[in-house]
């Protein structure tokens, strides 16, 4: 039975999920409730939501090296403008997706480095956050308090956003006529530009609608930790860029599996959990994670070696 590239892509993190899923109950029985799970999960939302914004830039083959520092601007302004003056707060967003657009557009017209581009970004939003909040503080806004503490039956919210999530960027990304041209430019630039498209117009699309989805990281943030502070999402660039690779994701070719991605997300969010209940120091953890990455990238790469060498005989 012949396993197509697409399935591996969400077998394989899938997998690691469950593994881990029940490796955490198997080591902490209580956890396998609804009051378990939601803390097993609460922080998945705003990494989910930032590892799509990572996917979409990868997409195009380029790379973000800016997202956590990006993310803590956007809680810096959720628990301040959007807390206490909602329409500043507001367009202080769309300025900042608006920048990122810029950015798609220069990166392509002037053949930058994104990895070059986004790191210096990385300073200016990193200085903004510490503008617009010096110390830690704020407070989220009522309504997105609300909404990361609603509570569902049977499934914590954490996990029916995270579908909810995952369903909405695999139809941007997969059934879109938008993710067809967004996937073309990082299959094959010269096709799309053959074919009449704008490239310049699909990067800075492409880089808006990452921004978009970065500010809802940053307000979902804040809205789970009711604070914010300027160096709350550093971690968050290496866990995007971790979670979109860990769900099938490559940096080349336009080649992305937006429901990998969350699920990756998932599990990164588990493997500090389960690395926990293992009683590993926080310092070591970070390590861990970079390990249990390796692994399943390792198995991904002996994986896609078996199938071809199969589709060669």
């Amino acid at each position: 039975m012949k396993v197509s590239a697409n399935t591996l892509r969400l077998v394989i993190p899938a997998a690691s999920l469950a593994f881990l899923l029940i490796a955490v109950f198997y080591m902490q029985p209580r956890a396998m409730s609804y009051t378990g799970m939601n803390l097993l999960f609460n922080l998945a939302v705003p990494i989910a939501l930032a590892t799509i914004a990572q996917m979409l830039i990868m997409s195009v083959n380029d790379l973000d090296l800016s997202m956590g520092t990006f993310v803590s601007f956007c809680a810096c302004v959720t628990a301040t403008f959007l807390q206490d003056s909602p329409v500043i707060g507001i367009g202080i967003f769309a300025a900042a997706i608006g920048v990122y657009a810029v950015l798609g557009a220069v990166i392509h017209l002037r053949a930058l480095p994104s990895i070059v581009v986004t790191l210096g970004m990385s300073f200016v939003w990193g200085g903004l956050a510490v503008l617009i909040l010096p110390s830690p503080g704020g407070q989220a806004p009522a309504f997105v308090r609300a909404l990361m503490t609603a509570k569902s039956p049977f499934v914590p919210v954490a996990i029916i956003a995270s579908i909810v999530i995952a369903v909405v960027a695999h139809y941007i990304v997969m059934r879109s006529s938008f993710g067809v041209l967004m996937r073309g430019v990082g299959g094959n630039l010269r096709s799309v530009e053959r074919s009449g498209w704008s490239v310049v117009g699909i990067r800075a699309a492409t880089f808006a609608l990452a921004g978009f989805f970065a500010v809802l990281s940053g307000i979902a943030l804040v809205g789970l930790t009711t604070s914010a502070d300027a160096n709350i999402a550093l971690r968050y660039t290496l866990l995007s860029i971790a979670g979109v690779i860990l769900g099938g994701g490559e940096f080349v070719g336009g080649r992305v599996s937006p429901i990998g991605a969350v699920i990756g997300a998932l599990t990164l969010t588990l493997a500090g959990s389960f690395l926990s209940f293992m009683r590993i120091s926080p310092d070591w953890q970070i390590g861990a994670q970079g390990a249990i990455l390796i692994i399943v990238l390792a198995l991904r790469i002996l994986l896609n070696r078996l199938e071809k060498r199969e589709k060669n005989q």
